[in-house]
This record gives structure tokens, C-alpha cells and sequence, in this order.
């Protein structure tokens, strides 16, 4: 597998591109041990799991990957569904040589991890669901309201969807991981968001799942939680009092512990 260094525009310091499939993928691998794939949400990239990550400690091989039209992924510039992205998913870890993988996807990068264990679950390990949501519908308005703003629109605002009111000032100061598009691609990662709906398949899902939410997430209401853990048959929900969107950032010391409980990786 040939793979070739970039310098990384963002929270870490090198990432790197490998074919898989008929794209391009720009990814971080670090840690070794047990793999862990990262898959980031509708409006950032790869360089999201910067704080997550730095958490996961030793055991974890953590991959986080550029979905198409996201950072330095190359893709052709037609339309494409969920389903496309979990093949992506799949086709990724066909290039780096991995059988199985654990998923750990946020927000859209949940919806993605549903459909690949839809689609590819011999392929699974487990699931860990962040502040994402089984349906696009669940989310009203808010959701509506973001992917209609700018890109510097979404920069100012996102603090108050993201974060709870005491940790706002200090976490919208660190470099945001929002990537910026041009409209071509915010239209296609929009209309794929759209298309999320998986409420009906949710006992199809064989992978052992951990939904750990916020109870203030006003982006993926709390009820999304409460719903994948009743109908997917072995899941478990783990709650955030209070937590808004961006819990994987302002809870990151909770979120990555649990994950390694999940994972059976002991601490070093």
C-alpha cells in the first residue's frame, strides 16, 4: 500500500492519501492496537478528532479519514448517497488492510457508521454512535437552520449548537475544524444528510453499539438516543446531563474512557 505524506492543515501535524476505490482519501492513522475508525460529521474532516484522539491512549490504533467532498479526499463531482459513503468507509479499509474495524462515528458521521453496519456488518466490530441520530427528520429546525448559513455564518454560531453555556467562551477560542466548501460540495453533503432514515432497520444492526448523547443536543434530539437503544438489539446508552452537540470535543476525557471500556483495552 503506497501511501504519501501531506502536510495537514489543521489540529495535527501530518496526514496522509491512499487509494481506495475510485477515491483519494486523505486519513490520520496513529496508535497501534485495536482499530478504531474515526468518521467525522457533515461540516468538518478528518483533523476533527484532534482532542478525542490525543484522550484515546495507548491500545487504540485511531484512523480518521476524509469523507468525499470533505479536506483532502479527491472525488468525482457527482452525487452520492449514504450508501456510497459506507462503501467508501468499507473500501478504506480494504486499502489499509483491515478485516474489521470498530466505528466511532458524530453526528453524520453516525449516520455513516449506521449504514455501513447496514450494508457491510461482517465488516463492524462495534459501533460507538456520538450525538447523531437515526433520521434526519428528528432534527427540526435547528439542523435546517445551520446547513442554511454560511460557512462564516456557521463559524459564529456554532459555539452556542456545540458546546454548554460555562465551556462556550473557552472551546469556540481553540482552531475549529469546519471545513470549508465551495457550493457544489455543501449542496451534495447536504442532500446526502437529507436522505438519512434508518428508524425501520435500526433491529437489523448486529453490531454491539454504544450510544453515548447529550441531553441538551438540540442538533440530534435526545430522543434519536433513546430510540437506538431501545430497537438496535444489543445497544447501550450512555447519557451526557446537559451535553450539546460537540460533546466528543467538551467531553472528550468521558467520551474516550468509555470507548476504551467499550473496547475491553486497559489502561497502561
Amino acid at each position: 500500500m503506497a501511501t504519501q505524506k501531506v502536510e495537514c492543515e489543521s489540529a495535527e501535524s501530518a496526514s496522509s492519501t491512499v487509494r481506495a476505490g475510485e477515491l483519494v482519501v486523505g486519513f490520520i492513522d496513529s496508535g497501534e492496537g485495536v482499530p478504531l475508525v474515526l468518521v467525522h460529521g457533515g461540516e468538518s474532516d478528518r483533523t476533527q478528532f484532534a482532542t478525542l484522539r490525543a484522550r484515546l491512549g495507548a491500545g487504540i490504533r485511531a484512523i480518521s479519514y476524509d469523507q468525499r467532498d470533505s479536506g483532502i479526499t479527491v472525488n468525482p463531482p457527482v452525487p452520492y448517497s449514504l450508501e456510497v459513503l459506507a462503501d467508501d468507509l468499507v473500501a478504506l479499509l480494504d486499502a489499509l488492510g483491515l478485516r474489521r474495524a470498530h466505528l466511532l462515528g458524530t453526528s453524520f458521521g453516525g449516520a455513516v457508521a449506521q449504514h455501513a453496519a447496514l450494508r457491510h456488518p461482517e465488516r463492524v466490530a462495534s459501533l460507538t454512535l456520538v450525538a447523531t441520530t437515526p433520521s434526519y427528520a428528528m432534527g427540526g429546525e435547528a439542523v435546517d437552520e445551520l446547513l442554511n448559513m454560511t460557512h462564516d455564518q456557521r463559524r459564529n454560531a456554532v459555539a452556542d449548537f456545540f458546546f454548554t453555556a460555562e465551556n462556550q467562551a473557552e472551546l469556540h477560542a481553540r482552531p475549529q475544524t469546519l471545513t470549508a466548501r465551495d457550493p457544489e460540495q455543501s449542496a451534495r453533503r447536504h442532500a446526502v444528510a437529507r436522505q438519512h432514515e434508518v428508524r425501520d432497520r435500526l433491529e437489523r444492526i448486529a453490531a454491539p453499539t454504544l450510544v453515548v448523547h447529550g441531553t441538551a443536543d438540540r442538533l440530534a434530539p435526545y430522543a434519536g438516543a433513546v430510540l437506538m437503544e431501545e430497537r438496535i438489539p444489543n445497544a447501550e446508552l450512555r447519557s451526557i446531563e446537559g451535553g450539546r452537540h460537540g460533546i466528543a470535543v467538551e467531553f472528550a476525557d468521558t467520551i474516550a474512557r468509555w470507548v476504551r471500556e467499550y473496547l475491553g483495552v486497559k489502561a497502561a
